[in-house]
């Protein structure tokens, strides 16, 4: 009888399904927007996120240089992963549109609201809204494509390839 390894420790290997992609970005990873800057280099920060309406919505702070670069050039590219050793990863190119620009009130505020209480807990509240005095964009970001990943192993194109 041969023995078979025991391949559990890589976790479930492969591109995620729309349940498990949806499952992952409803927890609290963090997404990192690239955008491209004035003098054409990229420009990458992390922030928050919802994943609702076929896209991601975005709020910036009112002086975020990133969000007036994105109202002036609107590709963007976003990595949302997480830092288990099982490495979900979802990888987002896509064309922002600006809902609100540097607004007091508006549609963001709900969705900071609902950010605050996914990233910070219970807290979160307690860090937002001493800052409701603030402006703040509200950002949309449609994907153009989107490529998943989770589990350690690599896709079968990297593997056996000649040099």
């Amino acid at each position: 009888m041969l023995e078979t390894k025991n391949e559990e420790w890589r976790g479930k290997v492969g591109k995620m399904t729309d349940e498990e992609m949806a499952a992952f970005l409803a927890g609290s990873p963090f997404c990192r927007i690239g955008t491209i800057a004035d003098d054409g280099w990229p420009y990458v920060v992390p922030c928050w996120f919802e994943y609702s309406d076929g896209g991601f919505y975005i709020v910036a702070r009112s002086k975020s240089i990133w969000a007036a670069y994105i109202k002036r050039d609107k590709r963007v590219f976003l990595c949302i992963d997480d830092t288990t050793i099982y490495n979900h990863r979802v990888l987002v190119k896509g064309e922002a549109e600006v809902l609100e620009e540097s607004t007091l009130g508006g549609r963001w505020v709900d969705i900071a609201r609902r950010m605050s209480v996914r990233y910070l807990g219970e807290r979160g509240p307690d860090y937002l809204e001493p800052t409701m005095t603030e402006p703040r964009w509200l950002l949309f970001v449609r994907p153009i494509s989107i490529k998943t990943w989770q589990g350690i192993d690599w896709p079968e194109r990297y593997k056996h390839s000649k040099w």
